[in-house]
């Protein structure tokens, strides 16, 4: 049994209700405990209050040290890492090795924008000299999805202890695991008592946190649960919300010479992480006519190809889905767009080993009618057909949403076009959606967030700018009809 409470160092039993974590590759469970209650989460960010106010008087070198420990701390954990990840969520074992090592390489990437973006600035002024410093903003609820338990929430929590905040963290119940290893690497690596605190648990436990006397809300998730978040803080201009949604991706193939290589692009967009990646592509939009039919049977060559398996297996491209209901939702989704008009050209199918294990899908939508603009986190496929450039770009912008997108073309032209047309906060030219760099900024408009982008931006989010004139002396302004 695991503990479900970590406050100033200390693991507890949770006062809420029993959950548990089935590992939706063989079915054992990965992780059971107790729910922190709400007096319990009430506790962490109280404790985190108490810590902050000092580390917040830190100097900045000191902070900067004890997360490039982490780093290290993190590294020699990377095998703990990547079993605990695997096991909670199905993840392919080259893949959570991979999101292991953005863990420790976040934080050189976070003290560099610490420095860039929030750092301290002097000039000379007539009057003596102007100041620009950065100060935290105290506590922040840190909300951690189940697809990269890891990095994601490492991705909030490291710029904010380094801006000199405190952080409660509520890892997904789906992924709960690695949180453990999380607090104690932090822990080695000489991070004061009470700046991370840990709660587990489902909708109770985030309930409670975000009603608790907390500063900055920091999640990644879905649409429908930031949307929530956004209208429960209206009227709180005071607690800072940074806000990642997701998409319903396009990405645009138009006549490059390479027939393979827009399969593979396309392939790699949708089918990633099993789908489970917020960047991946949901909507392949392809030109009407000979070629566009190539890249079709191309990419449902690929899909019918893909090697599918747990992460002890050899060499596997897709883990399972998270769960056995998120595989049911993925074929419900796909049966909704059947019955919409949608062409089945590779069924998403659930495996026989049972578990979240599904086939890689593909359909065409081109004739369907009243398709939702919402985003599937599986590996499903929807193909667009279009007459022209034009109708491309527009299909690709009739969304809610904007975080990725992209066009593989050999087209400069087309490109440049896309380019300023598309709206999206990441795109991509002859590259998968699905990749971002961590050293640029991660985030999109519309229902994608709220124009808070994450990555080598998060600091933008982890301190608020403090300007300052100061003459080292006062003496009389003499100002035009002032009395003198």
């Amino acid at each position: 049994m695991a503990h479900g409470v970590y406050i100033s160092s200390q693991w507890r039993s949770g006062d809420g209700d029993w959950f548990e974590k089935t590992n939706p590759a063989t079915g054992e469970t990965s992780w059971d405990g107790s729910a922190a209650s709400p007096e319990q989460v009430n506790e962490a960010i109280e404790a985190a209050h108490t810590a902050q106010r000092e580390w917040a008087h830190a100097p900045q070198h000191v902070r900067t040290q004890v997360l490039e420990c982490y780093a290290d701390e993190i590294s020699s954990r990377a095998d703990e890492i990547s079993t605990a990840i695997s096991s909670d969520m199905g993840k392919t074992r080259w893949e959570s090795l991979a999101e292991a090592g953005a863990m420790k390489g976040k934080v050189a990437i976070s003290i560099k924008a610490q420095v860039e973006r929030a750092g301290v600035k002097r000039a000379d002024a007539p009057f003596g000299s102007t100041h620009l410093v950065h100060r935290p903003h105290g506590v922040m609820a840190v909300l951690g999805p189940f697809n990269f338990p890891g990095h994601l929430p490492n991705g909030h929590i490291v710029p904010a202890l380094l801006a000199g905040n405190a952080c409660v963290f509520k890892p997904s119940e789906l992924a709960p695991s690695v949180a453990a290893i999380m607090a104690e690497a932090f822990e080695a690596a000489g991070l004061p008592e009470g700046l991370l605190n840990i709660v587990h648990g489902g909708r109770e436990t985030g309930a409670a946190l975000l009603d608790g006397d907390i500063n900055g809300l920091l999640f990644t998730g879905s649409a429908d649960t930031g949307v929530f978040f956004h209208r429960h803080f209206a009227g709180r201009p005071d607690v800072i919300l940074a806000l990642e949604m997701g998409g319903n991706n396009p990405l645009i193939a138009w006549n490059p010479a390479e027939i393979d290589a827009a399969a593979d692009i396309a392939a790699q967009s949708a089918f990633l992480t099993t789908g489970q990646r917020c960047s991946c592509a949901r909507r392949v939009i392809l030109p009407t006519g000979v070629w566009g039919d190539q890249v079709v049977d191309a990419i449902v060559a690929r899909a019918k190809k893909l090697k599918i398996g747990a992460f002890d297996e050899e060499n596997p491209f897709m883990g399972p889905l998270v769960s056995e209901a998120a595989a049911e939702r993925a074929t419900e989704f796909q049966m909704m767009l059947s019955k919409a008009g949608g062409k089945s050209l590779r069924r998403l199918k659930r495996l026989e080993r049972g578990g979240g294990f599904v086939t890689a899908g593909v359909i065409d939508v081109t004739e369907a009618q009243n398709v939702p603009d919402e985003e599937l986190f599986g590996p499903l496929m929807q193909i667009i057909r279009v007459p022209s450039f034009d109708e491309a770009v527009k299909r690709a912008n009739d969304t809610r949403f904007g975080l990725s997108a992209g066009l593989v073309c050999d087209d400069e032209a087309l490109w440049l076009r896309a380019h300023s047309e598309l709206k999206a906060g990441i795109l991509n030219r002859n590259r998968p959606t699905a990749g971002a760099s961590g050293a640029m900024p991660f985030g999109g408009p519309g229902l994608s967030g709220n124009f808070r982008p994450g990555a080598y931006y998060a600091a933008d989010y982890c301190a608020w700018p403090q300007a300052s004139q100061v003459s080292d002396e006062a003496v009389r302004l003499g100002a035009v009809g002032f009395p003198s």
